[in-house]
Order: C-alpha cells, then structure tokens, then sequence
C-alpha cells in the first residue's frame, strides 16, 4: 500500500534523527581509536541499515525503520536525496579547501606525480576488474573501478603531516600539491567515463571513435565551465557578497554550485563536478575562508549522512562473501602498489631519495569520500552491482587504515628526503615569545581584529588551538598560538607589514597596562567574589569527593598547604603532572594571595597538569597565615585546579563555594566536623536545601 506524503516525511524525520546519533557516536568511537571519523560513520550505516538492523520490526514501523528499498537503491529515494545534497556540500567544501596557488606554483612536480598516481591507479584498477569479471578495458565497470582507484583523500595524509610538523617539508607540500592535481584529474576522467555511461544507457553499440568524441565533449564541458568559472571568480565573488553578509553570500555560493551541478547532471555528468568546479573557482578569492568557515556547520550536519546512507547501500553478506573478499583484497593490493609506483617513481625521477619518493607514494594511498561518491553514482545508475560496491568499501577501508601507520613509519625515520639539501622558501616565519600564554592569546586577539579592520577575511581553522588563516587579495597570513609564542607564516614581501602591525598592537596592550596599573584597589573587586548571595549550582557543587577531603591539615604555613592540597587533589584522579599543578598555584598565589575574610583561602590556578576541574578541600582548625584580606588566619581551604584549554567552570565553582562559605552556621560546622564523611555530608546539605 502506498504511503502518504505525511507518513513518508515522518518516517524520513525518524530515519534522519536516527543517523544523526549513530555517525556522531561511531565516528567519536573511530576517533577515540586513532582512526579517521568517515569510517566509524561508514560502520554506523552498515549496522542500522536495511541489510542489519535497519528491518527489525519496531513500533509504528512495521518494516523496520530502515527497510530495504531495491538492489540498486537500498535506502528510500526520499533519504537517498539528502545523501546527494551532501555529496554535493562535500565536493563543494574540497573545492573551496583547493589551493590554487599550490596548483600553479607546483604545477610540475605536483602534475608529473598527480598523473603518474592517477594513471598507474585507474591502469592497474581497470586491469583488476577486467581479469576478475573477464570482461574488457572499455566495459563501465572496468572504467568505474578504474576511476575509484585514483581518487586520493589527502585530508588523513594532511591531519599526519600537520601532527609530525611535516606540512611545510618537501614531501608534505609536494603530497598536497599532488593531491590537487589528482582531484582535479579524477574529476576529469569521471565527466569522460559518465560521459560515455550517458551515451550507452539508450542501449545502441558505441563505436570506438564515437566513444572518443563523447569523451573529448565530456573533457571540454568541463575545461570550458571551469576555465570561466576561474576567470570569473572575482565577479562571482562580488555578485554573491550583494546578497549581505558572511552567512548570506556563503549560502548564495552555494547556491551556484547547486546551479552548476544541475548543469553537469543535464549534460550527462555527474553533479558533484558542477560542485567542485564551483568550489575550485571561488577558493581563489578572498570570501573563501570565510565560506569554508561559514558552511561548516551545513557540513557537519550533512556529511555524515551521506557517509550512513553509503555504509546502508552495504550488502553485509556479499561482503562477507569469499569471491568478494579476494577480488577486494587483489584491489586494494593494487591500489595501494599502484600509488606507490605511480606517484613514488615520478617523485624519484624529480629530486627525491627512494625515502622521499616513498613517503610520497605512502602520503597518496587513503581512498576516501570520492571514491564513496563515485561508487555510489555507479551504484544508482546500475554501473556496478552490490558485488563491486562491497569491493571498493573494502578497498576505501582499508587504505584508510593501512596508510596513517605506514606514513608514520616513514615520517618517523630520519633524514632527509631529497638527494640535495632543500633551502627554505619565499615564505617567511616569524616568531614572537610573550613568556605568558594568555598575554600572547591576547595579543593574537587583538592582531586578528586589527586585520579585520584592515579588510582581511579571516577564517579560525581551529578556534580551540587559535589557529586562523587571513586573507586580503594576495596577501595570505597562517597566524597560530602555540603557549606563550605567536608564530606567523607569510610571503617575504607581507612581513613588513605584519612586524609593524603586532607592534602597534603590543604598544597598545602595553599602554592599556600602564592603565590598569593606576588601579591599585584590587581588593574591592576581590571581595566582590565574597557574597553570600552567590549562586550555589548543586552540579559544580559535586566535584567535591570524600577523597580529596582532609579534616586535619599538617601543614603550619602557606607554602607547605599548597604542596598538601596539591597531593590531596591527586587523590581525584584527575592530576597528570603534580609539579605543574604545584607551579602554577605558587604562581598565582605570588600575583596576589587568594585568602579571603572569615577564615577562607581559595587557592586556585589553571594548569595543563590536570585533564578536568578538580576541587580538594582541607581543615587546619586552628588556622596558619594566609595574607588574607582581614589579617586573619585562614581555617578552611578550597583548592580548584582547571584545565588551561578547554571549557571548565572554575569561576562558577569558585562563587558557589564562597556562596556557600559566607554562612556562619556552615563554617562553624565544617569547623567542628569529625573527618572527610562528616565534611562532606555538612556540604551535601546545601544541595538538599
């Protein structure tokens, strides 16, 4: 019986809602193993798809929640249709992340060793499936699996690179300058081979020579779109930026690369060229950081979808097949051979030791997102059957898995890659040390605003870490904070103007010092903290465990409380470098004391030799000398310890406690209390108030 719009659109919600949960806690479960996040979402969609859990009838859903829709299209067209609009932002989102620049600069070694993988890749992948189906060179199928076998995903690779501070090494800018020009060439061949799809879906035989003029009418479709797209990406920029503001035109670009995919589906290719070539043209221009940083969140959503929706078109037992599993693995043998070979060899022709070349090769192996795109293109368009795209999910798996290790090895041994000593390039690094981490975030805050002032985008490529690229017409900047030093990596020509700029802005931060030093009452806004009105938040409140409690304090003076405290906070479980922690208590205690009125002491710093916030709490009844702001000794200690980076509620926990401690009651029971349980049951108490 057919279904109604309505029960069709709430079984889709369902089924969205579903996937949503399942890729974000399989893709944080692949990452907690050290492996990339596509493939724990891969894996979510095999489990709860049509051919596992999905057809396990349920409640309301009689089918499953994910039943099986065809052979050819497992999911129902309705969830399948949210896949094609994320391969779409993904293609997108690769396009805008091009370096065009590194296209161009590095356009003969990047295209000698981005041919020779890509060639060697779809030679020895086409090969494959022509003697494992028995078939010939120019049957689709042969052409596909050649096609997906090209495909590199350089954002593993680049994650390696950047974690061995490789990225800016021979081999590193190399890797990633190969890897455009294999996009770009995959891009290419799969606007022929669908092309050529196109012109034999009506069922007539192809001659050779037609099939030659389908393939050059392919190739020029796409030459032609993209030459104008790149020539015209300045107007296209400022066509897209009438629309408003950052958000706006970042959807209106969109929206281009949803017109020009169209365009390419009309032509007989596939939609995500139209996206890429989109993509391609815009990463040119100065809105692409911003873009790239705007659509982030559309990517997030949508991606993993797309990832699920593949892993359901999984068919597990033809997976687990033995047919399948040797035509896999001679696959992916090749696959990763023919990276090696095609992409190490050109790289040792071109300057580079057998190390070099190698590590080369290894940096080319992952198959990722393209490779799933395109199989599952030939999977809805009957191209290749539930048999060939269980063969290259076992291929994208395992070159994904293969590769970091392998890269890691590679990267790990010493020397050089090239057979002579590679001087530095036009790019310049600088580096300043402010010996204080927050001085030097400050600082780079303030850098980052300045630039916005001066017209620069600027794009946070890693808010957490301060990581951020700006960019003005030429002129690019990688701006970092790394602890207390800010390193900034530009052309020798922009140095100039980034020298002269931090140096207004520290001549400004330094003036706003001098300011702030006339303000010699500090006190008052320290005892704006002692209120006993403060909010008490029950949650915060519970940080604080019997462990990290002592009754009876040995210590007789400041410093040797600390160093208690410190031991006691050990106890949580939560202390990874006890003499870090220690230091940087003593150094926040030296800026000012934290003894406050009535007998508290709130010693409290943050650290990176804690993984979380920590609380210990001690008694010293007959009190020690604490410099506190009444001049009395302090009884009662409260020691918080939070994490440098990241979210932590310190200040919330420390405005609860002094909430809690500012009642006269509570203190003299704390005061009189017989050991930890008791301390601790006279704290919970607040809680049940």
């Amino acid at each position: 019986m057919e279904q109604n719009i309505t029960e069709v659109m709430t079984h889709l919600v369902f089924q969205i809602a579903v996937i949503i949960f399942a890729v974000r806690v399989f893709g944080n479960l692949a990452e907690k193993v050290g492996i990339p996040s596509v493939l724990g979402e891969l894996v979510a969609g095999i489990i709860i798809g049509p051919y596992a859990l999905g057809t396990i009838p349920l409640p309301g859903f009689a089918d499953g929640l994910f039943p099986l829709n065809s052979a050819s299209l497992a999911v129902s067209p309705e969830l399948y249709s949210f896949s094609i609009l994320a391969s779409i932002i993904l293609l997108f989102s690769s396009g805008i992340e091009t370096d065009l620049k590194l296209f161009l600069k590095y356009s003969v070694t990047g295209g000698i060793i981005g041919f020779g993988g890509v060639a060697v890749s779809f030679l020895l992948g086409n090969i494959t499936a022509m003697i494992m189906l028995k078939t010939n060179f120019m049957d689709v199928r042969s052409l596909f699996l050649g096609i997906m076998s090209t495909a590199t995903s350089v954002g593993i690779t680049a994650r390696i690179l950047s974690d061995k501070k490789k990225m800016d090494s021979p081999e590193g800018v190399t890797i990633l300058a190969a890897a455009v020009f294999d996009d770009v060439l995959g891009i290419v061949l799969l606007a022929v081979v669908m092309g050529i799809v196109s012109a034999l879906s009506g069922g007539a035989a192809v001659s050779g020579g037609k099939i030659g003029l389908i393939a050059f009418k392919a190739f020029s479709i796409w030459l032609v779109f993209t030459a104008l797209s790149i020539i015209f990406s300045k107007q296209i920029a400022r066509f897209v930026r009438l629309f408003g503001g950052s958000s706006d035109f970042t959807i209106a670009s969109f929206g281009i690369a949803l017109v020009l995919a169209g365009i390419f589906e009309k032509h007989g290719l596939a939609m995500i060229i139209g996206a890429y070539t989109t993509g391609l043209a815009l990463s040119s221009t100065e809105i692409a950081p911003v873009i790239q940083e705007k659509i982030h969140g559309i990517y997030k959503f949508f991606v993993p979808i797309f990832f699920a929706v593949m892993g359901m078109s999984v068919n597990i037992r033809e997976l687990a097949d033995p047919a399948v599993l040797i035509f896999g693995f001679v696959y992916t043998a090749l696959a990763i051979i023919a990276k090696i070979i095609g992409c190490g060899g050109p790289a040792f022709l071109l300057g580079f030791n057998l190390k070099g070349a190698i590590r080369i090769g290894a940096g080319m192996i992952p198959r990722g997102e393209v490779a799933l795109i395109i199989a599952g293109i030939g999977l809805t368009a009957k191209v290749i059957d539930q048999e060939l795209f269980s063969v290259v999910i076992l291929m994208t798996l395992v070159t994904t898995l293969a590769a970091p290790p392998l890269l890691n090895v590679l990267l790990g041994m010493k020397g050089r890659g090239t057979r002579k000593e590679i001087k530095s390039s036009e790019s310049q690094q600088f580096i300043w040390d402010f010996k204080d981490e927050e001085i030097a975030t400050l600082i780079l805050d303030m850098f980052i605003e300045e630039l916005r002032k001066e017209g620069f985008y600027i794009q946070m490529l890693n808010i957490a870490e301060g990581v951020a690229q700006a960019r003005k017409g030429d002129i690019s900047l990688a701006v970092a904070a790394e602890g207390s030093k800010l390193n900034i990596q530009t052309a020798m020509e922009d140095m100039g103007f980034v020298k002269g700029e931090i140096y207004e802005v520290v001549l400004r931060l330094n003036n706003s010092l001098c300011s702030l030093e006339a303000l010699k009452n500090t006190n008052a806004l320290k005892q704006g903290l002692i209120n006993s009105e403060n909010r008490v938040e029950p949650a915060i409140i519970k940080v604080i465990s019997k462990d990290v409690i002592s009754s009876e304090l040995k210590s007789t003076n400041k410093e040797d409380v600390l160093e208690e405290l410190v031991w006691l906070l050990e106890k949580s479980g939560k202390v990874i470098d006890h003499k870090a922690v220690l230091a940087d208590i003593k150094a926040r205690e030296n800026i000012m004391s934290t003894g406050l009125e009535n007998g508290i002491a709130l010693p409290h710093a943050k650290s990176d030799g804690v993984k979380e916030i920590c609380v210990a709490f001690g008694i010293k009844k007959e009190g020690l000398d604490f410099n506190s702001l009444d001049k009395k000794p302090a009884k009662i200690f409260v020691m918080i310890v939070s994490p440098k980076s990241g979210e932590s509620p310190q200040m919330q926990v420390m405005s609860s406690v002094t909430g809690i401690l500012q009642k006269t009651e509570l203190r003299d029971k704390l005061l009189a209390a017989n050991g930890a349980d008791e301390i601790l049951s006279v704290i919970e108490s607040v809680n049940k108030k």
